[in-house]
């Protein structure tokens, strides 16, 4: 099964392999069994934590960019689930997708791959910063049946005091946190970050965690 994607620059639309093949991989993994060393659904805490958003926030502008180009991507549909239930087939499918990806998807900066400060795109060369990861994470979460809207771009400050792109994952366990810097999934408030803004559930509006920053902050790492 393929999941093709279309990227459009300077008015032309330019298909490529990258994320047919790694979305072969993957489900490719997903049809293995999940190695002993694999994180477990029961490692996750049994209490659930949830990040509150307490208002509205200014998406970060390359965002913005992104969804004028992969308007699909940027759609919310509020009839899908609010939550993930996470069960040993949907552990799997996250646990899957966020290794491969993590592992295919060489890394570097916009400026140095691009050179832009910041683009935010689906890493159809290979190519990416945190973003990118992430963005691609939730394109094949949802190919692969998981919904969109529980799973939301998200902005925080890293524990070098940068700004850095993570994937949060709403569910019944609690909001978890894909991250390019490692493969093991945690709860948002052990990672160690600070947590700034994220994707609102029911708009393509953003809303605040809570965490301060300056308004030219950046996701680039």
């Amino acid at each position: 099964m393929q999941f093709p994607i279309s990227k459009r620059r300077d008015g032309v639309t330019a298909r490529t392999g990258t994320l047919r093949g790694l979305a072969a991989s993957v489900l490719l993994a997903l049809g293995m069994a999940a190695p002993a060393t694999a994180q477990t659904l029961a490692s996750l805490p049994a209490s659930p934590s949830f990040a509150e958003p307490l208002g509205a926030a200014k998406p970060i502008a390359a965002w913005v960019t992104f969804c004028q180009s992969y308007a699909a991507e940027c759609a919310v549909s509020s009839a899908e689930p609010a939550r993930i239930t996470l069960t040993a087939a949907s552990w799997a499918q996250i646990v899957a997708v966020n290794k491969r990806v993590n592992k295919s998807v060489r890394a570097m900066t916009d400026m140095d791959h691009l050179g832009v400060p910041d683009r935010w795109d689906l890493a159809e060369d290979g190519i990416g910063d945190c973003e990118d990861y992430q963005l691609l994470k939730r394109h094949l979460l949802a190919a692969a049946g998981l919904p969109k809207r529980a799973m939301r771009m998200t902005v925080v400050i890293d524990e070098k005091g940068e700004g850095h792109a993570v994937l949060t994952l709403i569910t019944d366990r609690g909001d978890l946190v894909l991250d390019n810097k490692t493969s093991q999934i945690l709860p948002w408030h052990r990672t160690g970050y600070v947590f700034v803004k994220r994707e609102s559930q029911d708009a393509v509006a953003w809303v605040s965690l809570g965490g301060v920053t300056s308004p030219a902050m950046t996701a680039n790492r």
